[in-house]
């Protein structure tokens, strides 16, 4: 005789716009900027890990460094660099998380070029649920002054040929939900129990 398991559902995450987002005074908070299709038209990275689950990792390991984490959507590009560096700037303590909704993620710096970074996984597919909670962890430290080991990540030169196809579509898809001219806006989590699957 089989018992049937029972699945729990799926958390779910939908950003509530609270406002403009403003040049934050807190010399304690990270500023995670979302890109414009995020918990949006997608609800999940490339390689299926929930975008509740991304957030609820990347604001977990800012908050176990003591610092806050400031949730930030930027709708007029969907250039991990660009919505890194503008959340960087808007950060008081000058340091934020990109995210695209496919997972590509980036730790910025608000006095670095727009097109350099504090640290960038660019493989999408390789990161998981412990890996953004150390880049939350690392966004933190960054913030409090001090300088962390890197992230480690895994490289996979297969993971390249395997999921470019998919990420083409997913970029394209990510551009069609862009608001050109439409300025960055403050966003709150709402975390809630989905469906199962």
């Amino acid at each position: 005789m089989t018992t049937p398991t029972t699945t729990a559902p799926e958390r779910t995450v939908s950003l509530r716009e609270v406002g403009p987002a403003r040049r934050g005074t807190r010399p304690d908070e990270v500023v995670i900027a979302l890109s414009p299709a995020f918990a949006g038209h997608f609800t999940k990275t490339i390689v299926d890990v929930p975008h509740a689950e991304v957030l609820r990792q990347l604001m977990a390991g800012v908050e176990e460094q003591g610092v806050t984490a400031r949730l930030v959507r930027v709708l007029d590009t969907a250039d991990l660099a660009a919505i890194s560096h503008t959340a960087a700037r808007l950060s008081g303590s000058g340091i934020s998380v990109g995210v695209l909704s496919r997972g590509t993620t980036m730790i910025h710096q608000k006095d670095l070029p727009r097109l350099s970074n504090l640290e960038l996984f660019p493989q999408s597919p390789l990161l998981d649920a412990p890996v953004f909670r150390m880049i939350g962890s690392n966004a933190a430290q960054y913030a409090k002054g001090e300088s962390p080991q890197p992230v480690p990540t895994r490289n996979d030169q297969m993971a390249r040929p395997r999921w470019q196809a998919k990420a083409a579509l997913l970029h394209l898809k990510e551009f069609d939900c862009i608001e050109a001219g439409r300025g960055p806006v403050e966003v709150e989590a709402v975390f809630g129990p989905g469906t199962a699957g």
